[in-house]
């Protein structure tokens, strides 16, 4: 489906720090929580992102995310995040997973989808 332009169809959105900025922050820390612990070779990527959106920042107002290390099972690393107001309000909390692969395996997975992508769309 075509995103359309902001207001046209969703409505009015809201001035504040929105639910899809809190995911991708999460997403970041979770993945600064296993940058110190890559071995070499490894790499990781996100495969789970959970956030439970409570309260408000709005424009101008700085926001901390902060991510603790939760558990490992395995090849997954779970963080849980926190995120709180330039005046200490918590405004959401939930979790990421990274999994830790070799890299060339992720790079192998990624040209393998740039390859059919390239087959369907007709592009080089």
């Amino acid at each position: 489906m075509p995103l359309a332009p902001p207001g046209a169809v969703l409505g009015r959105l809201h001035p504040v720090y929105a639910t899809y900025w809190m995911a991708r922050h999460f997403e970041e820390a979770g993945r600064k929580i296993i940058l110190p612990f890559l071995e070499e070779g490894e790499g990781g990527i996100g495969t789970q992102v959970d956030v439970t959106h409570t309260a408000s920042a709005l424009p101008g107002m700085r926001v901390t995310v902060t991510a603790t290390f939760e558990r490992q099972e395995g090849r997954r690393v779970t963080a849980r995040m926190v995120a709180v107001n330039e005046l200490g309000d918590q405004i959401g909390h939930g979790a990421t997973t990274q999994m830790v692969l070799p890299q060339a395996r992720i790079d192998e997975n990624f040209d393998t989808l740039r390859g059919r992508w390239a087959e369907q769309s007709g592009t080089p």
